[in-house]
């Protein structure tokens, strides 16, 4: 004797989405935060301990993106084609499921992405032979009749309500009611519960939820995929760097040569602010160091503007998908004064990295005379780089 399942479900995945108003394809496969929209329906049911098994009914010519938008579960069934309409799609999906013989049948919009476990216990709970469960909400706005663009009347909105899916029903009556209207050449039934209503059940309101939205409008596919957007990859690179003073050099800060009695002893130009942003933003991809790019102990460095260093260090950047949306520059030394030259390094900095000026920062202040720098013996640099990663290279 064969065990009767508890409930499966019904997903209706046949429609082709023409209110989408573009060509992108249907909406059911669409991505909604690494998954398809039909895949999220299914996730709910798939994880239900009372679901027994789903049947996805898909249009005829989708086989492929059906494959590539779902993933395999033992409670999911092979898909089956629909029919011209979303009642004769139903139907097909009800007798797949005929051979299971289920207790009870729920029936699922593949636009619904966002059912819960709680809408779905409601349902079936409040499923009998001879009663359907449709989940639902009041109406909430004024509504009005129209014709030829003019309001008719003002509908009494008390009494309304909004339905929903997935709608619940005992499984040989609504497989019978849908037999039964097919033979008739009734086709018109808008949901399961008006054809069930049709059929003489009851149907009986349950609480839905304002979350499980329909998707039906390119609209409202922007405001799924504002529901399932992840946080955005920010990064936060720290960068740190050291020089001596020394008589006879050259004195180069965040790229601007400064004239000055000393200059920064080192391989290259000893630019302490541009090597202390290389290092940020190496730091913010994970991506070493200035050293392990640029070796001191490589002749080729020798006096080698630090420019480039920075170039480089942005490209990588780039060339891992991240954006830099802004750094800054601290110089903690006694002397010089930087306060005149801040708008000149800044320009540099942001022309040498390829953002705008209002997103560089560069300040300077003293260590109160105190440590290595307050003897002038040498001179610090402090720099961070925020960078927004579109993927992680």
């Amino acid at each position: 004797m064969q065990t009767r399942a508890k409930t499966a479900v019904v997903i209706v995945a046949a429609g082709r989405g023409s209110r989408m108003g573009d060509d992108a394809g249907p909406k059911q496969y669409r991505m909604l935060g690494g998954r398809s929209v039909l895949q999220r329906a299914l996730d709910f049911f798939l994880t239900e301990g009372e679901i027994s098994q789903c049947v996805v009914v898909i249009h005829r010519d989708d086989g492929d993106l059906y494959r590539q938008g779902t993933v395999e579960h033992d409670k999911l069934l092979e898909p089956v084609s629909g029919g011209a309409t979303r009642q004769a799609s139903v139907l097909e999906g009800l007798r797949a499921l005929k051979v299971h013989a289920p207790q009870n049948v729920l029936i699922h919009d593949a636009a619904r992405p966002f059912v819960d476990a709680s809408t779905i216990a409601r349902v079936i709970g409040g499923i009998t032979p001879q009663q359907a469960a449709l989940p639902s909400l009041p109406v909430a706005d004024t509504v009005k009749r129209g014709a030829d663009g003019l309001v008719v009347e003002t509908v009494e909105r008390n009494g309304l309500y909004v339905a929903q899916t997935p709608q619940g029903f005992d499984f040989p009556t609504i497989l019978a009611a849908h037999e039964s209207a097919a033979m008739k050449g009734l086709d018109s039934f808008t949901d399961d519960c008006a054809l069930a209503e049709w059929a003489g059940l009851k149907v009986a309101l349950v609480e839905g939820n304002r979350d499980n939205m329909k998707i039906t409008t390119r609209q409202d596919m922007q405001a799924a995929q504002a529901k399932t957007a992840t946080a955005p990859d920010i990064r936060v690179g720290h960068g740190y760097d050291t020089h001596r003073w020394a008589v006879g050099k050259s004195l180069w800060l965040c790229g601007v040569q400064l004239d000055h009695d000393r200059g920064l002893d080192g391989h290259s130009d000893a630019d302490v602010g541009l090597h202390a942003l290389t290092d940020a933003l190496l730091s913010a991809i994970a991506d070493g160091d200035i050293g392990s790019h640029f070796p001191p102990s490589d002749p080729q460095w020798k006096d080698a503007r630090s420019r480039q260093f920075l170039e480089h260090a942005a490209r990588r950047v780039r060339e891992r998908g991240g954006q830099i949306t802004h750094c800054d520059v601290t110089l903690i030394c006694e002397a010089p004064k930087i306060g005149r030259h801040r708008d000149a390094m800044r320009a540099e900095i942001a022309d040498c990295i390829g953002i705008e000026v209002a997103r560089v920062g560069v300040k300077a202040t003293t260590n109160e005379r105190l440590g290595y720098v307050g003897r002038e013996e040498g001179m610090t640099a402090l720099a961070t780089a925020t960078v927004v990663m579109s993927h992680v290279g």
